[in-house]
């Protein structure tokens, strides 16, 4: 008697169900991505196309976000990856009903809808909310360090730059005047303060100027010789920008006017250093993104950004931005205030409780700020609790914050600080692969973070999804 055995004919036609939806088993993430991004508005997608029925057909830009939802979902972030799965992967070709965006194409969509693209994780975050994911009575504030597409060995000096740029000098002297007009292109932002501590003052004027580059969003060149112009001009900026803040402050100072707008200080004695200033741009500026920075983290040094999200509980993450800073000090009362604003978009009406952070971002200004808006923080003082107190960090917050985290209850709201925030940012960095950013520019890499976020709390509601089942 033959051995019997189901047939296994690769000629016969139509192996596979002639219905998509016989392909995947209805509890399948792809179908759950499908109906979620139904459920979006994506009206910013669709404003940039043709509405006359002319032009070569283009993907339905409905397809296109699933697509990328679902790759970004499950790991899959390179454009050549995205274009092979759609080949030999049956949940990507159900996801595009067949088709096969070829790789340029979807690179593209990318570059073309950067801002719509980031504006998904307000939707998600909406979707979270109407599933009652959204919990804010505890939240926690947090960041990690993610390489940029760049390598710190193309950080260069204003001097290397400057040689580099010789060798064709003429070209680059004309895409100047194209950029440029009549600007030199390192002309500093308006309203500098320059009355106050010396270097308070010149951190907050590069910050300030840090933000007018974040607010502008320019996208980084891909040829190397309009980067090396964009680099130069960026560094003599910092430049002119110090020389301006050191002058005016020496001036500020000689004048005797204290920073209430007094002159008590006038005739004063008082023993400040002088300043020196280079004679030239003596920075440094990655030639492949200049946006980025070479960040300290505690396995050494990355050239890449600080990726800051805001967590509730449950994992859910309410706010996602970008930093260049190595600190983030700064980071505390902007996240927050993001926070308050992506929550009403979502048409979440509550606003956290308690917000928790670790010694990094302590901030006295940030913290009062927040407190008078009805929310209560909790931010670690010190990195070790367990060292005496620092003498001039005695009195007021500092010593009030200590006492609340030496008892029991503020030991044990502060450890939810870890399991709130810190899973999230493993899931993603190890468990999804993103360790490294794809794109280039703080713009690109801030619409990737809110992707990556985005699909992070979408993984999220389809297993409260699945629970529910």
């Amino acid at each position: 008697m033959a051995q019997n055995f189901l047939s296994c004919d690769r000629e016969q036609e139509l192996l596979l169900p002639p219905s998509l939806r016989e392909w995947l088993p209805e509890e399948h993430l792809a179908w759950f991505v499908l109906d979620a991004v139904a459920e979006m508005d994506l009206a910013a997608f669709y404003a940039g196309y043709r509405d006359d029925g002319w032009g070569r057909a283009a993907h339905d830009p409905a397809m296109m976000v699933a697509l990328f939802v679902y790759a970004y979902a499950i790991g899959v972030r390179s454009a050549r990856a995205i274009e092979q799965r759609c080949h030999d992967d049956v949940a990507f070709r159900v996801i595009t009903a067949n088709r096969v965006p070829d790789h340029a194409t979807i690179a593209r969509f990318r570059v073309r809808h950067e801002a719509a693209i980031a504006g998904l994780f307000g939707e998600v975050l909406a979707l979270c909310a109407r599933s009652d994911l959204v919990k804010v009575g505890v939240v926690a504030v947090d960041g990690t360090k993610i390489a940029a597409a760049a390598t710190h060995h193309a950080t260069r000096t204003y001097e290397q730059i400057a040689r580099e740029i010789l060798e064709e000098a003429a070209r680059i002297d004309a895409a100047e005047d194209e950029l440029f007009g009549e600007a030199r292109g390192d002309e500093l932002p308006e309203g500098l303060r320059t009355s106050g501590d010396r270097r308070k003052v010149l951190r907050e004027a590069k910050q300030a100027l840090e933000a007018e580059r974040a607010a502008q969003a320019k996208k980084i060149p891909r040829d190397r010789a309009e980067r090396l112009v964009e680099c130069r001009r960026r560094l003599r900026q910092d430049w002119e920008l110090e020389r301006h803040v050191v002058s005016e402050h020496a001036a500020w100072h000689a004048a005797g006017i204290a920073s209430d707008g007094s002159r008590r200080m006038t005739g004063a004695r008082h023993n400040i250093k002088p300043y020196p200033l280079p004679a030239e741009p003596a920075g440094k500026i990655n030639v492949t993104d200049p946006d980025s920075r070479n960040l300290k983290t505690t396995r050494g040094w990355v050239q890449g950004y600080n990726a800051q999200g805001v967590v509730g509980e449950g994992q859910i993450v309410l706010a996602a931005e970008i930093s260049i800073e190595s600190l983030d000090t700064a980071s505390l009362q902007p996240m927050v205030e993001t926070t308050l604003h992506e929550l009403a978009g979502a048409g979440v009406s509550e606003t956290p409780g308690v917000v928790l952070a670790d010694a990094g971002y302590w901030k006295n200004d940030a913290i009062d700020a927040i407190v008078a808006q009805g929310m209560q923080v909790l931010v670690a003082p010190d990195a070790d609790r367990r060292k005496e107190p620092r003498p001039g960090r005695r009195g007021g917050l500092y010593d009030f914050t200590r006492r609340v985290l030496a008892t029991d209850f503020g030991k044990q709201l502060y450890l939810r600080r870890q399991g709130i925030v810190e899973p999230v940012f493993g899931q993603i960095k190890s468990n999804r692969g993103a360790r490294q950013f794809s794109r280039r520019g703080r713009s690109a890499v801030r619409s990737e973070w809110r992707l990556l976020t985005a699909t992070h709390n979408l993984l999220k509601l389809h297993q409260h999804h699945l629970a529910a089942a």
